[in-house]
């Protein structure tokens, strides 16, 4: 393993670490102060490391059982990174305005990340929503008869499902 991959793997364990347990020092430890970040879920982007610590643990109370694990290797080079990762937990807190469901999601997400003397300046997070709420029970899943439905209703004909 190269140094810059010992490098990459070594920071995205920081990253998910941080994220894992919400704490701002945790942040501190791989972020500058004035980070700016922004995912599916930020309205507008958050500013500083408070703001991102907050934004963290509302994952944390709404998923009490947070786990987030490497989905493939961190890839970091001159000023970027990418930090691949899938979310594990029990859906049991308020989120983004859904209460909590009791269901179990898994939810694969990358953030990329733009760095300024090795720590995060701006950081953006996706995933995909719609799988997120398919698996909350919010969405039909895709090709279901449900979606073909909604499909027929809009306007757009029945589709068969393959």
């Amino acid at each position: 393993m190269t140094s810059s991959a010992l490098d990459a793997q070594g920071f995205a364990e920081r990253w998910r670490a941080a994220w894992a347990s919400a704490d701002r020092e945790a942040f501190a430890a791989c972020c500058s102060a004035g980070v700016s970040y922004e995912d599916p879920v930020t309205a507008e982007p958050l500013e500083g490391l408070e703001a991102l610590a907050l934004h963290a643990g509302r994952y944390r109370d709404a998923f009490p059982d947070l786990r987030i694990e490497p989905s493939g290797h961190p890839v970091a080079e001159g000023e970027f990174a990418c930090v691949p990762w899938r979310l594990l937990g029990t859906h049991r807190g308020t989120f983004a305005g859904i209460p909590g469901s009791g269901r179990f999601v898994i939810i694969h997400g990358v953030h990329y990340l733009e760095l300024k003397d090795g720590r995060v300046r701006r950081a953006r997070g996706f995933y995909d929503l719609y799988d997120a709420a398919v698996q909350l029970g919010l969405q039909p899943a895709r090709g279901s008869l449900a979606v073909s439905a909604l499909l027929l209703l809009r306007g757009f004909g029945f589709r068969a499902r393959a």
